[in-house]
């Protein structure tokens, strides 16, 4: 048994988790009106966990900071928002590679080995992330190759996958911490995808405290 197998049982999540999609208005307001079914699966060759449905792991705020940046024609936008947008979603990430876990990095490792012995026997180059590693060309490309050797060995499927980064500047001199911190979700199987919602917004709906008369 390879290490990384031998608590493999652990790659199950035992509870839902909230994570947050920024979009334009028109594509959240649909899928919430069930006219969308559910929302398309990213597949960019850059796509930083591989291809599937991205969100935001349990942050409102941060989503709706990437839909305003996209609105504004910011990096990597490709002109689809207009009027920004955070659709929330109750996400069973099932079998998940979670990229804070050894086992789940050993396998990265392995994966990057098959592929870059495949492209050096195809006389090809390996792809490479861009500046600032914020096109992960390399790590998509490694990530979509665990899944095909995984498939190809017959083993099971992975339905999501997690992973934190490190984006931004120092929130103060010298620390550890950056300003676009986040942790994302990829969901691979749309299935793990249990229903839409729309963020409740702070102020809104609140109950008045006065007492009644």
């Amino acid at each position: 048994m390879k290490p990384q197998d031998r608590w493999s049982v652990y790659r199950f999540y035992p509870s839902m988790v909230l994570g947050f999609h920024g979009c334009d208005q028109r594509l959240g307001e649909s899928v919430l009106a069930g006219r969308t079914t559910h929302l398309q699966k990213s597949e960019n060759i850059y796509d930083w966990l591989g291809h599937g449905v991205y969100f935001w792991d349990s942050s409102p705020q941060r989503a709706y900071e990437f839909a305003q940046e996209r609105a504004a024609g910011g990096r990597n936008s490709k002109g689809d928002i207009k009027t920004p947008f955070v659709l929330g979603a109750v996400i069973d990430l099932g079998c998940c590679l979670n990229l804070s876990d050894s086992s789940a990095l050993s396998q990265l490792k392995d994966a990057y080995r098959t592929l870059k012995d495949t492209l050096e026997t195809a006389g090809d180059l390996l792809p490479t992330n861009g500046q600032g590693k914020l096109r992960r060309v390399l790590d998509c490309a490694v990530i979509e190759t665990l899944h095909e050797i995984r498939k190809q060995l017959g083993e099971p499927t992975y339905d999501s996958v997690r992973g934190t980064f490190f984006e931004g500047q120092e929130i103060y001199p010298g620390a550890g911490f950056k300003s676009k911190d986040h942790t994302q979700i990829c969901v691979r199987n749309i299935q793990c995808i249990k229903g839409y919602f729309r963020p409740i917004e702070a102020g809104l709906d609140a109950v008045d405290p006065s007492p009644v008369s």
